[in-house]
Order: structure tokens, then C-alpha cells, then sequence
């Protein structure tokens, strides 16, 4: 009678199948790159491209949006241009980095840009930042 190959096979396995664990991944895997590009944030304008380094994004960044149609966003919360001021004044009560970035339509008459640097300006923003595209084929 062998004794060693007895308790191996009526004994506890000593190895790990880790097949399924490399199935779940791989699922996983797929899915995310799926779903990775669904993910981004903010509102889709046409912005206008220029040869400029690009900027690094805080958590704390708050962007204005103006749409094609005119339409004012703070981040995605859509506003008025008459409480643009207001909210933006709200926000950075409690910030000491005042700091907002707009995105403009290239559509988007530059009156109306101008405007809504001038609520952003006066609503005591210190650093106003432009968002734009880099150009393509340099």
C-alpha cells in the first residue's frame, strides 16, 4: 500500500485553478474599454483650435460652457447669463484658487463671449482660462 499517493488523492488539493479567476478579468477587462470612452465628462461644443500646450486638470476646476445656441453651463449645471454672477460668486466663497476656464462654441458670436468673460470677471474671478483644440496636421 502506498501511503503518499492515498492521501493525495483522498487529501486536500494543494493547487489553485485560477482559470475562472483569468475569465472574470478578461470580462472585466473588455467591459471597461467598452465603457472607458462613454465615460467623459461635460458638454460636446465645436472649440477652436490653436498651437497652445494643453493644461492640467484639478478636481476643483470649474468650467463655463457656452453652447451654440447661446446656452450658459457651469460644469454641466446649466445657468442664465443674468445668474452666472451669482452662482460663480457662490462657488467660490469658500475657495481660496479662483480660477475658471471657459469653453466656447467657435459658433458662438464673440459678443456673447466677451459677455460672459465680463459676468465671470465680475463675479471677482481672479485667472480666466481659455479652453480651445490643438490645431491638426503640425
Amino acid at each position: 500500500m502506498e501511503i503518499g499517493s492515498r492521501e493525495s488523492r483522498n487529501g486536500a488539493m494543494s493547487q489553485i485553478n485560477v482559470t475562472p479567476f483569468v475569465d472574470v478579468m478578461l470580462v472585466l477587462l473588455i467591459i471597461f474599454m467598452v465603457t472607458a470612452p462613454m465615460m467623459q465628462q461635460g458638454l460636446q461644443v465645436n472649440l477652436p483650435k490653436t498651437q497652445a500646450k494643453s493644461l492640467t486638470a484639478d478636481q476643483e476646476t470649474v468650467v463655463v460652457t457656452v453652447d451654440r445656441s447661446g446656452r450658459v453651463f457651469i460644469n454641466s449645471a446649466e445657468t442664465s447669463h443674468s445668474d452666472l454672477g451669482a452662482r460663480l460668486v457662490e462657488i467660490f466663497a469658500s475657495r481660496t484658487n479662483k480660477e475658471v476656464f471657459l469653453k466656447a462654441d467657435r459658433d458662438v458670436p464673440y459678443g456673447e463671449v466677451v459677455r460672459t468673460m465680463a459676468e465671470i470677471k465680475g463675479a471677482g474671478i481672479e485667472r480666466l482660462g481659455m479652453m480651445t483644440e490643438p490645431v491638426q496636421g503640425k
